[in-house]
């Protein structure tokens, strides 16, 4: 009896000595795994990783060990012996949201403004606006016209409306298969008044009521579109049309003035339909 005994406990050693050196094996596979994921970065790539990064001499140095086999490809994914990819333990993924922080100096002008509202440029607010962002915005390469529009803009007597492609004056035109009655369909250029320069023009503007129609590029309407924008939020604002705190109405000012700098910039959204 003493003798059997000791054989089951010779033998229940044995089994918890293998049990333990498995689960050794295990950490340190868990181990190695997560130093590879962890240690690849954009900046300092972890070559093991990133096979593709290791000179032609020594790629072929490394040998897969039993087990877990890893699949070396940038997208961080491991295959069990199964074949069955497996997500890695870290998945990293920025994303990207705007954040805002009141400037001092604007808001305490604005606040000196909306105290007495109004349309005068003696303003320190409104001289701002005008120095950095009206008078850029609506600088063009035809100046006397360029005067002429920004005048109309501040009498709120300046008129834009969309116009039809035959009644262009004609400086270049190309036929464009479009599928219409006879198959084609002219794609007419003409020059912006206010660039000079041949674009499609698909908007004229009028400076008050007898004035001549001027053809505008989609850059030019939107530049002239964005400071009418800001004129008319402040027109509502002088006629108690707001219903919002002081803080709101701010933040809304300069979204205004944001899209006079982009316009003037260049950029510009067309309608897709």
């Amino acid at each position: 009896m003493v003798r059997e005994a000791n054989v089951k406990q010779a033998g229940a050693e044995k089994q918890l000595k293998e049990a333990q050196g498995k689960i050794d094996v295990l950490q340190a596979e868990v181990t190695a795994l997560k130093t590879l994921v962890l240690t690849s970065t954009p900046s300092s790539p972890n070559r093991q990783l990133h096979p593709q990064l290791q000179s032609s001499g020594s790629r072929g140095s490394h040998k897969r060990g039993a087990g877990h086999i890893r699949n070396n490809s940038i997208g961080g994914t491991f295959q069990t012996s199964s074949g069955k990819p497996e997500p890695s333990a870290v998945s990293i993924q920025s994303v990207a949201k705007e954040e805002r922080e009141m400037d001092s100096v604007l808001f305490a002008e604005f606040l000196l403004w909306k105290e007495h509202p109004s349309l005068d440029r003696s303003s320190a607010f409104l001289s701002r606006v005008y120095r950095e962002d009206i008078g850029p915005c609506l600088s063009f390469t035809r100046s006397e016209l360029s005067q002429l529009v920004q005048r109309a803009v501040e009498n709120n007597s300046l008129t834009i409306e969309p116009v039809a492609m035959s009644a262009l004056p004609v400086v270049k035109a190309s036929a464009l298969e479009c599928g219409g009655p006879n198959g084609f369909r002219a794609s007419v250029e003409t020059k912006c008044a206010l660039s000079g320069l041949s674009r499609v023009c698909q908007h004229r503007i009028k400076l008050g009521d007898k004035g001549s129609y001027y053809y505008i590029s989609p850059s030019s309407r939107a530049r002239i579109t964005a400071v009418c924008n800001f004129f008319t939020y402040i027109r509502y604002i002088l006629q108690g049309l707001v219903r919002q705190n002081t803080e709101q109405i701010f933040w809304e000012v300069m979204r205004l003035r944001r899209e006079m700098t982009v316009a003037k910039l260049g950029f510009y959204l067309t309608d897709q339909g």
